[in-house]
């Protein structure tokens, strides 16, 4: 069963605690984390990268954003790509049987996904965000069950998400929550990430 928490950890965000906050939300129980640093030199994001993955490794997933090269070159378990970066077939090409994921913003996007090999589709933003400086147009609880009707890959929710309106968006069809400031704005990413397992286990449950 795909994770139902999947915590996008910012390295602006996280403030030099990148490691410490992964291993709390880790020990919290969430199984699939994602490192995301805009700005770091292709060195630095190897090293960081790198010792998440052996952080890691046998306790969750770990994703590399952006970059395929370092997520194989670091045996991360995953790379995600957005529109702007290599495309899914050619992230497959560097990273082998790891996980290869992908946003999408639109139907055309979405659609076009839906025939590469990805793994998952992240779908968003889903509600307002300001995690990202040029936001995607807002898409709507609608448009992730237009994209839970259309596959069976597992469907990842981003943008916006918070405890206030997780619920919603498992009832509309994602199989995960993709969450970055909530986890990390409240100063608790652990228990803040607790509490979005418990509102997953909840609607999994009234789902059997």
């Amino acid at each position: 069963m795909f994770p139902p928490v999947y915590a996008i950890v910012d390295s602006e965000m996280a403030g030099g605690r990148t490691l410490r906050v992964s291993e709390e939300l880790v020990d919290a129980g969430v199984a699939l984390i994602q490192y995301r640093d805009k700005s770091a030199t292709p060195r630095r994001l190897f090293e960081i990268c790198a010792a998440l993955a052996s952080q890691l490794r046998g306790r969750a997933r770990f994703i590399v954003n952006d970059r395929a090269d370092v997520a194989a070159l670091c045996e991360a378990g995953g790379v995600h790509v957005g529109q702007e970066d290599l495309g899914v077939e050619d992230a497959r090409a560097v990273c082998g049987a790891r996980w290869v994921g992908i946003s999408t913003h639109n139907l055309e996007q979405l659609s076009a996904a839906l025939r590469t090999s990805a793994d998952y589709v992240a779908v968003g933003p889903v509600f307002a965000t300001t995690s990202k400086k040029n936001p995607d147009p807002v898409v709507g609880l609608e448009f992730v069950a237009r994209a839970r009707a259309m596959t069976r890959k597992p469907i990842v929710a981003i943008g916006g998400i918070s405890v206030e309106n997780a619920e919603s968006v498992y009832r509309a069809g994602a199989d995960s929550v993709a969450v970055i400031r909530d986890l990390m704005a409240t100063g608790k990413p652990a228990e803040r990430a607790a509490e979005y397992l418990r509102i997953a286990a909840k609607v999994r449950s009234a789902h059997g």
